[in-house]
């Protein structure tokens, strides 16, 4: 006896699902693990190429950092689709029903995580902004001194037209910034930039002497940030709602497999 065309077609999307993010996983993984053992053959790699924006990326620091934070995501990616396709191509109970809770899991997180950022907006506007400014204490460097963190602000803050978490006056509370700045009031990045890749201000005197019309000084990132969301808000949404229904599926699909396979596998009994 088979099984029927729901059973067979829930199977397969199930597969096909698992082995695309499988696929995807393993690639993450590979490439953050490559670069956790051989970072000097990235380094060559893409000092090939003639781009001096592309240069700030070949600092050690900044590939070491990269490469863990894609071995987590490619880890977790590798383990929950591996044991979602092995469950649903071999038929497994066991495998899946661990897939389904592990995902029931994970998506318990993520609307408690949101539903505890809604009800308490305003702790969490306060604690978003404390991680961020102690991410510019602990870590910010500057132009000359890139690791990852600094290379992500910069390229935050060049691209968004923002400065700081609140203003300027953020980078006053980096050791590591006061430490190399020399005369300058600001970082490059926080003026108006006449070559965005260099990261060379269009106002010689902007670093010194900043002002409203010559960089971005007293404009937030954060206040960017808010303002981006809303505006975007609709788009946002569809994504979330998009993502938590593949999240849906992914669940109603494990669990109406692992009972179906052990009814047909009862009735061959």
């Amino acid at each position: 006896m088979g099984y029927d065309c729901g059973v067979w077609i829930g199977k397969y999307v199930l597969c096909i699902f698992n082995f695309l993010f499988f696929v995807l996983g393993t690639i993450v993984l590979g490439i953050g693990i490559w670069l956790a053992v051989d970072k000097a053959s990235l380094i060559a790699l893409l000092k090939m190429v003639e781009n001096e924006h592309i240069n700030q990326f070949t600092q050690p620091q900044v590939i070491e950092q990269l490469a863990y934070v894609l071995i987590a995501i490619g880890g977790v990616m590798f383990l929950m689709s591996f044991m979602g396709y092995c469950g649903a191509i071999r038929e497994s109970k066991c495998l899946l029903t661990t897939y389904g809770t592990f995902m029931i899991l994970l998506l318990i997180a993520e609307i408690v995580a949101g539903g505890l950022a809604a009800f308490y907006k305003d702790t969490a506007r306060n604690e978003t902004k404390t991680f961020l400014q102690s991410t510019i204490t602990k870590y910010y460097t500057s132009r000359e001194h890139t690791d990852a963190v600094t290379l992500m602000w910069n390229q935050m803050m060049s691209t968004f037209a923002c400065c700081g978490v609140n203003d300027y006056r953020d980078f006053d509370m980096s050791t590591a910034w006061s430490a190399n700045k020399g005369n300058r009031t600001i970082p490059e990045v926080c003026c108006i930039l006449k070559d965005v890749k260099l990261m060379v201000p269009r106002d010689e005197d902007c670093v010194t002497n900043p002002n409203e019309g010559n960089s971005f000084f007293k404009r937030g990132c954060y206040e960017v940030f808010t303002e981006w969301i809303v505006t975007n808000r609709e788009l946002l949404v569809a994504v979330l709602l998009s993502a938590g229904f593949v999240h849906l599926l992914a669940i109603f699909l494990a669990f109406c497999l692992c009972k179906s396979f052990a009814k047909y596998h009862g009735m061959r009994l």
